[in-house]
């Protein structure tokens, strides 16, 4: 007999937000789960989603994503009305959510979605607890990077 070759989503990224590591020091990271409804979990598995524009809020000691544009499939329900840019609620446990309220209230941290993933078949969202960038700031950090990449180059041809 045969293995049914399943499909394994264990691991796989479905979108980063590479903006929030130019624009922000990210000091933490925190693994998440959303409540999301059947349409969006069909996108996410099309890739359609955009996290770029989107921010974490902590509203009556809930965490929500705020700003994350899932796009809704053509083959999707006619008696369903998608809304892509919907307030989704994070899945935190009670003392990690709140130590983030301490810190984003106290410390003047923000958080900020910075990858999504599958996790065993559930979609997971990264947080980043990130304070912001100032302009200099932001050339320095370019500007070591690119002397990184120099120095490899100088290191591979010898």
């Amino acid at each position: 007999m045969a293995k049914s070759s399943k499909k394994s989503d264990s691991g796989s990224t479905i979108a980063l937000n590479k903006k929030a590591g130019h624009d922000y020091f990210i000091e933490q990271r925190i693994e998440a789960g959303l409540a999301l409804e059947g349409w969006e979990v069909k996108s996410l598995r099309a890739g359609r989603i955009q996290l770029k524009e989107s921010y974490v809020k902590i509203l009556h000691a809930e965490a929500f994503l705020i700003g994350a544009h899932i796009s809704a499939l053509q083959s999707a329900s006619t008696h369903v009305n998608p809304d892509p840019t919907r307030t989704r609620k994070l899945l935190l446990k009670r003392p990690e959510l709140s130590r983030l309220i301490g810190l984003t209230e106290r410390a003047g941290y923000t958080l900020i979605p910075t990858a999504m993933y599958w996790k065993r078949g559930r979609a997971k969202l990264e947080i980043g607890l990130a304070k912001g960038k100032k302009q200099h700031d932001k050339r320095a950090s370019e500007k070591d990077r690119d002397w990184q990449r120099e120095k490899e180059r100088i290191f591979k041809t010898g």
